[in-house]
């Protein structure tokens, strides 16, 4: 495993951020860390990027310790910020000669890899563009190919979609395809994207600060079984008594909607309509998503 994360807990003061969290990660693969704001995901983020040091636990980035062997780590991982880090002043070129400097490149293996990293995100003929005037989706890649200069095991990304339109949320996403396809690339990223869940290779839900669940999308939605069926009625918790009288289906109330798992959402939706003249007033069905895997394992929505 290229991640290996053990038992990790994290306290600011009294309030504890990370409780108790265990993951790894294998060579090659997109790994997300999928949680709502405040769930501990960007505090596991700074942890493994090596800005802060857990309150116990601890973690391997390419068989090296993130606290007692953090400079080594920081070779082997390539870091994209949630916050921009670009110097909007200088040309794109500039930028990737300024960040391999920090690394200790320079002279003529400095130009050949600034030019390999630019090739890599499409951004060659942005050479000598100034990175304040590009779009926000082309700053991402800026901020990709800086991450990837040193030539890194592994690419962390905290909410690298933050401020991007879904058009160029949708283009990154396929440059770290790409890059993942191309050259084995292991990316581990923290998401509160629906979208960004289902492109993932395997996902740790994260709630509350604990490690909830862990899968594929697939085997994670294939837990939630069969359809979810909303309905809306007047008094969803009489609605909710009768339908588990009538039928035998336990139900919860989710925002105010009487929610059902159950396979053939359709017929279950046409006979409760039938079984209940009058009190339902609307009905919606859908397919199992990652939120709906996160709702049925938290009782919280993303």
């Amino acid at each position: 495993m290229i991640v290996q994360v053990d038992h990790i807990v994290h306290k600011y003061g009294g309030r504890i951020a990370l409780d108790d969290v265990s993951f790894e990660v294998p060579a090659g693969v997109v790994y997300g860390l999928l949680g709502p704001n405040g769930s501990g995901k960007s505090t596991l983020f700074r942890i493994l990027s090596t800005l802060m040091a857990p309150t116990s636990g601890s973690a391997r980035i390419a068989g090296f310790d993130i606290d007692k062997q953090s400079a080594q780590v920081r070779r082997e991982v390539g870091v994209v910020f949630q916050s921009h880090s670009l110097d909007k002043k200088m040309t794109v070129l500039e930028n990737l000669l300024s960040q391999g400097q920090l690394f200790g490149m320079s002279g003529a293996l400095l130009g050949t890899r600034a030019e390999e990293s630019m090739a890599r995100l499409g951004l060659t003929d942005r050479r000598n563009d100034m990175t304040g005037e590009l779009s926000g989706g082309l700053r991402r890649r800026v901020e990709i190919a800086k991450a990837l200069l040193h030539r890194p095991k592994v690419l962390l990304m905290d909410e690298p979609s933050t401020g991007l339109d879904p058009v160029a949320r949708r283009e990154m996403w396929q440059f770290i395809a790409d890059l993942r396809a191309r050259e084995q690339l292991t990316v581990l990223v923290t998401t509160h994207f629906l979208e960004e869940a289902d492109r993932c290779d395997t996902l740790l839900l994260i709630h509350e600060g604990k490690a909830v669940t862990r899968g594929s999308p697939a085997e994670l939605k294939a837990r939630v079984g069969g359809d979810v069926v909303s309905l809306e009625a007047a008094d969803p918790e009489a609605l909710r008594r009768e339908i588990r009288g009538r039928f035998g289906y336990e139900c919860v109330i989710d925002e105010g909607m009487v929610r059902v798992e159950i396979a053939n959402g359709h017929r279950f939706a046409a006979e409760a309509v039938e079984a209940f003249p009058g009190s339902i007033q609307s009905v919606a069905f859908h397919k199992p998503t990652i939120e709906d895997v996160f709702f049925k394992e938290t009782g919280a929505r993303l």
